[in-house]
């Protein structure tokens, strides 16, 4: 019987797992990085061990810390959770050769699944070896790990070398491995997966099919289950083909084998050899906890004969640190409020963490379980409007927007949604009162009598901005004997954190909360400005800032200040939450300055480069 498990991984995944094994009653062991010091996963395990390395990313990576940890610390067991070297055969032999228990499939069918190139060839298909203009679209994918990183779209020849240079220096930062390969890109396809469980005495489940079809830079953003639409020939073939991928590997634990589906054919993609991000959905669909099913099988324990039955629909929308009307751009900051009522929430953060730039930009999965999938959406888009989400920018009002999409709401999914709605998703939509509603809490929470006066006076005037879309707004307001008031509004109560206004006959609560200059009134942010701006405040033209904080990784071959450049030409790369973000020149011109050096931390706002025009 397993007693003690170190989980070999960091926030929301470890956060899951000890929650599974302190029901349990199995003793908790986390590893941490410097940078995660304190982070929520170190504080929900029982004990912890600090991990030593040359960077934060690269601490997770180091097989023969991780089970020294596990022994210093007297776990029994090492769960790998996701991500990192959840899929190393390697890992996985270093565990058990140290007298621990692997909660995962054996070595031997990760080496077989692990590598995509090598999935392929056990399941009969072959990846490209050269490719021609005829061939076009293609994808250039990691060999090994998964979650989008190492993952290219090549549309032009001439784009392919540089691609496939940067696919290999984020699958060897995300990774370890820097192994790539070419395979047709099938355009507007689904992406559906199917979950299996097995034991080691030759039962296997097949716990139904996912649909991860939206998707950002090859990363999912809103699962289902079931996956809708699948005819029942369809449905008959995933399973097969799933059930095969593991019985021909030995297959035992949790696994995921994923298909893109398109003209009603299913095409392999690989087979995940671990628990995916978004195996909740399964969970509530199936009603069984896969945490706990693969301790017991890990602890040798059999599963019955066939696996319960499906009820109701399950979504999951990942809750990402992040600008999707700035390319996805990753944010940071303080956390300072993570609340989303009436779902599940599976999160590695609680309020008043950082959200630093060295890891994934996922702050916490949100999960809707309904008898039908409209309930089901319904009351997921409906908890993510009214959550409270303050801290960095994120794409929460992208998945509200997103799940009410009418083709998503029908049903009509293909991992090209995005590409075709993104601009109309992330158009500005800020309530238009809630920078009145932020001037009046501010101003009853600095006068404590108000600021009446016997006398007419000038309005009262304050400006805020808008974030992240940057629009500025100017409110007005006066104070009376019975307090304060705005044109065309009638001011019900306005106190530090609640403000009620009438519109039309029609009440309207706002919920506000103030960080320093930053101010939350239900679901719109606003940074409080000065009222007289700076007039000596200047960015040069053709200034090219950093987008966010990371790491430059590289800098264009050959590129000298002095060089002319042309409308989109590559300039340098940032590496940012293990991914790597292109900063290319805004127009053409002369690179007037670059001064930055390849291993440079940046902050946002850094001057990167200057382009004159």
């Amino acid at each position: 019987m397993i007693t003690s498990v170190l989980v070999a991984n960091r926030g929301e995944i470890a956060c899951r797992v000890f929650r599974t094994c302190h029901e349990l009653g199995i003793h908790t062991v986390a590893v941490h990085s410097d940078a995660d010091e304190g982070a929520r996963h170190t504080r929900l395990a029982d004990s912890c061990v600090r991990l030593p390395g040359a960077t934060p990313a690269e601490t997770y990576l180091r097989a023969d810390l991780l089970v020294k940890a596990a022994l210093d610390a007297g776990a029994d067991a090492v769960h790998p959770g996701y991500g990192f070297l959840s899929e190393n055969a390697d890992f996985a032999r270093a565990v058990t050769d140290a007298g621990l228990t692997w909660i995962g499939p054996p070595p031997e069918a990760i080496e077989a699944m692990a590598s995509k190139t090598r999935a392929k060839e056990l399941m009969g298909i072959t990846s490209l070896t050269s490719v021609t203009a005829d061939d076009l679209p293609v994808l250039v994918k990691a060999a090994a790990g998964g979650g989008g990183r190492g993952m290219r779209v090549v549309r032009h020849l001439d784009d392919l070398d540089g691609e496939l240079t940067a696919a290999r220096a984020e699958a060897r930062s995300a990774f370890g491995d820097d192994e790539v390969f070419i395979e047709p890109y099938v355009e507007g396809g689904r992406h559906v997966e199917v979950q299996l469980l097995a034991d080691a005495h030759g039962t296997v489940w097949v716990l139904g099919t996912r649909d991860c079809s939206l998707q950002r830079r090859h990363q999912k953003v809103i699962e289902e289950a079931p996956a809708p639409g699948l005819s029942p020939g369809l449905t008959a073939s995933l399973y097969e083909m799933a059930e095969r991928a593991a019985r021909v590997t030995g297959y035992t634990g949790a696994g995921t084998v994923e298909f893109l589906v398109a003209d009603g054919r299913a095409h392999f993609l690989e087979m995940n050899t671990r628990l995916q991000v978004e195996h909740p959905v399964t969970e509530a669909v199936f009603g069984v906890d896969l945490v706990a099913f693969q301790i017991k099988v890990a602890e040798g324990g059999p599963l019955e004969p066939a696996p319960p039955a499906p009820c109701g629909h399950a979504v999951e929308a990942r809750l990402y640190a992040e600008d999707p009307a700035a390319g996805w751009a990753p944010q940071t900051g303080t956390l300072h409020r993570l609340d989303v009522p009436g779902v599940r929430l599976d999160t590695g953060y609680t309020d008043g963490d950082p959200v630093g730039v060295h890891y994934d930009a996922m702050l916490a999965k949100a999960v809707a379980h309904a008898p039908t999938r409209a309930e089901a959406v319904r009351r997921l888009a409906g908890a993510l409007e009214r959550a409270a989400v303050h801290g960095p920018v994120t794409n929460r009002d992208l998945l509200v927007r997103s799940l009410r999409h009418p083709e998503f709401a029908g049903g009509h999914l293909d991992t090209g949604f995005y590409e075709r709605h993104l601009d109309a998703l992330t158009e500005p939509a800020a309530d238009p009162y809630a920078p009145l509603a932020a001037a009046l809490a501010d101003a009853h929470g600095r006068s404590r009598f108000g600021g009446f006066r016997n006398l007419p006076s000038q309005p009262q005037t304050k400006r805020y901005r808008t974030e992240p879309d940057g629009t500025e707004h100017e409110v007005r307001y006066h104070h009376t004997r019975t307090g304060p008031a705005a044109d065309g509004v009638q001011v019900v109560r306005a106190d530090p954190g609640l403000v009620v206004l009438e519109v039309g006959g029609v009440r309207r609560k706002f919920d506000i909360a103030r960080y320093g200059d930053r101010v939350y009134v239900n679901g719109t942010a606003l940074t409080a400005l000065p009222r007289f701006p700076d007039p000596t405040a200047r960015i040069e033209p053709g200034s090219l800032l950093a987008p966010m904080p990371g790491t430059v990784v590289r800098i264009a071959d050959g590129l000298a200040e002095g060089d002319r450049v042309e409308p989109g030409q590559p300039l340098l790369w940032l590496e940012a939450m293990k991914m790597e973000h292109k900063i290319t020149a805004p127009s053409a011109g002369t690179l007037t300055s670059l001064p930055v050096r390849t291993g440079q931390q940046v902050e946002v706002g850094t001057l990167l480069a200057v382009v004159t025009d």
